[in-house]
Parts: C-alpha cells; sequence; structure tokens
C-alpha cells in the first residue's frame, strides 16, 4: 500500500487461511487493507507473507479460473497452480506483520449506502490539497449533523460542498478522510453495498461486505468551508454542462501554461470563453448559448479548475453565478436535488486588461 515501507515485512501480503476462508492484508502501517474470500478446498491452516509485487504480477494477467496454493511450513515455499502452468515463491514468517490498532470501543458508528460514499469521494477529492503544513487540507472533511451529511474538500483555490439530506444520524460529530484512504475507496467500493464507519479521535474503520480498512485519520481542525461561499450572487448564468466543458478543452490548449487564466465573458444569453499565451502569440475564444439576462460581467478562471468541475458535476446544465470579479464563482447543478446538494466554489483570477 506505501512505496516506502518503514518496517521491510510491510512489502509483503499477508495471507491466513483457516476455517475455509483465505483472508488478505495489505498494510503500510498506516493503513490496512484487508479482504477475505471462501476457498473452495482447504487442507490444513496456514499464515504467511509474500512479497506483494511478486505476487501481484504473477495473478494479474491469469483469466478468472480456481488457483491451488501450496505452502510447506518447513522450507516456506509457496506454489501455485492453475490451469496454463504454476509458479513457486519464497514466503516469509508472518509473526512480525503487525496487527492493525482498533477503534475505542466508544468509537461512533455511522452507516450509509457505499453510493453515498463514493458520490461525496468522487465530487470531493479533486479539490483536496497536497500541503505539507496544513495537514487537514490533504483529505475530504466528512461534517456529520443531525439532520444532514455534508462531505467537504477545498485546497484553498477550489472548494466543493456535498449536502447529503438522506442521511439522518441525530449526531454531531466529523473526521477528515485522507486523501489516500479516498483514492483507495473509490477503486475497491460496489454500488449498492452498505458501508459500516467508526472512528474515534484519531482512528478509523471502514466495512463494506467484502473488504475492511483500518487507518489513521487526519488529526486538525478543519477550516469553516462555509464561511467563504458567498452567500449572494446576482449573476447567473445557465449553460449546457457538456458544451461548456468541451469548449475549455479547446480553449485549454491556448491558455498561459503557467497560469491557466481563462477569461469568462458573460451578456445578453451568450457566454465567451478567451484563452492567450502572449508569450507565444497564441489565443483562442469560444462563444456559448447561455440564459444569463444581467449586466454584461467577465471574470478570470483557472481553466483546468473550471474544466474539472464541469467533468465531475453530473447534470446536463450547470449555473454559474458570481457577484464581482474579485469574488468567488459558485457553480451548481442547474436541476438541483434536494436530497443532494452539490456546490461547488472556484476563486477568481486577475485579468490583465
Amino acid at each position: 500500500m506505501g512505496s516506502k515501507n518503514s518496517m521491510p515485512i510491510l512489502d509483503c501480503i499477508l495471507f491466513d487461511i483457516k476455517e475455509g476462508i483465505i483472508t488478505i492484508t495489505a498494510s503500510d502501517s498506516e493503513k490496512y487493507y484487508i479482504t477475505s474470500a471462501p476457498v473452495i478446498e482447504q487442507n490444513g491452516n496456514a499464515r504467511f507473507c509474500i512479497p506483494a509485487k511478486t505476487i501481484i504480477d504473477s495473478i494479474k494477467e491469469l483469466a478468472e479460473q480456481p488457483l491451488v496454493i501450496n505452502f510447506n511450513e518447513e522450507t516456506m515455499k509457496v506454489e501455485g497452480q492453475h490451469s496454463s502452468g504454476s509458479f513457486s515463491v519464497m514466503a516469509q514468517d508472518a509473526a512480525p506483520y503487525p496487527l492493525p490498532k482498533k477503534v475505542s470501543d466508544n468509537a461512533t458508528y455511522l452507516s450509509m449506502p457505499t453510493e453515498v460514499l463514493l458520490n461525496g469521494i468522487n465530487r470531493c477529492l479533486f479539490a483536496t490539497a497536497n500541503d505539507e503544513i496544513r495537514l487537514v487540507m490533504n483529505g475530504i472533511y466528512v461534517d456529520i449533523t443531525p439532520e444532514y451529511l455534508i462531505f467537504a474538500g477545498t485546497d484553498g483555490r477550489k472548494l466543493v460542498r456535498n449536502t447529503v439530506h438522506s442521511i439522518k444520524t441525530g449526531l454531531t460529530a466529523g473526521f477528515i478522510l485522507p486523501k489516500k484512504v479516498c483514492a483507495i475507496l473509490k477503486t475497491v467500493l460496489n454500488k449498492g453495498d452498505q458501508v459500516e464507519i467508526l472512528f474515534d479521535m484519531d482512528k478509523a474503520t471502514i466495512k463494506s461486505e467484502d473488504m475492511t480498512m483500518h487507518f489513521r485519520l487526519i488529526e486538525g481542525r478543519y477550516p469553516n468551508y462555509n464561511a467563504v461561499i458567498p452567500q449572494s450572487n446576482p449573476f447567473k448564468a445557465t449553460v449546457d454542462r457538456v458544451a461548456l466543458a468541451s469548449a475549455l478543452k479547446r480553449v485549454a490548449v491556448f491558455c498561459n501554461q503557467s497560469s491557466g487564466l481563462v477569461k469568462v465573458e458573460l451578456s445578453n444569453n451568450s457566454m465567451r470563453l478567451t484563452g492567450q499565451d502572449n508569450e507565444y502569440a497564441t489565443s483562442a475564444e469560444e462563444f456559448l448559448t447561455c440564459d444569463y439576462t444581467s449586466s454584461p460581467i467577465s471574470i478570470g478562471f483557472s481553466c483546468q479548475f473550471l474544466l474539472e468541475i464541469a467533468n465531475i458535476i453530473e447534470s446536463d446544465t450547470i449555473t454559474l453565478e458570481v457577484a464581482d470579479p474579485s469574488r468567488p464563482g459558485v457553480i451548481r447543478p442547474a436541476d438541483d436535488n434536494t436530497e443532494d446538494e452539490v456546490l461547488m466554489l472556484l476563486m477568481p483570477m486577475r485579468v490583465e486588461d
């Protein structure tokens, strides 16, 4: 799970076979990923470690088929047999493999459909930071209130707030989900399952039908994300999301490579996107039809961030709300879902006259 593990044994995957179940554990000492599956036939129990790269590379190209594993406890040799061949590898003693630290007995319990957690991660992950000083920004904040659940992510330049009204816990709590854990959960969780979360002050456990993750939380106070969201934005434009994303992709080629600035001009049911790089004498502009009837206004954004937002929002049309060129822009799905609200904020960039 980690590229540089503090203990050599953590470069291995732990296999534990007993009572007709094979349990597989991977860890980097901060995170533990555990999954299990029933075995078709078993003769004796076994517990051993195999270098992760060796076992993954040896079986990842195999088609789905039965795999026979033989382990010799005396020689520590593991042999694998499948329909088209075999392999052998030397195992290591499993005794030094560290066990995960469990959450405390008074841990907070939370349950939700896996889809809710995945949606929160997919919408917020791109907005998290890679900050060596403000570590709390390097994760997704799960803000639990009695009446709804909020997923929030920000790096100071962009912010996402996903409010889920269908989850009513009766609790007031919160924790910061590390982005590396989020990236793993995106690949292993299956929609349709139920997920259980247990957390205390510094540790958490997430369980689904076929996997368990133990990990350390990011400690610290998450910034007040609501404080930076403008409460009134008089200039609102509604535009086709796919058309906007396509136009941004074309303009991005001609934006300044260091700033990535795109100028957004709104006037009389029209949106004009302009990107230019004076150093290379390149420029481009795109015109989109939108629903806008207020006074003309222009504002600068990061083309990359605006494109990411357009790609992540699921709605066919989105609404861009701005107040003036110095204040953040707010982007929402035009067809607001009152049970699952999504708000994305993007800080403006200075536009040179």
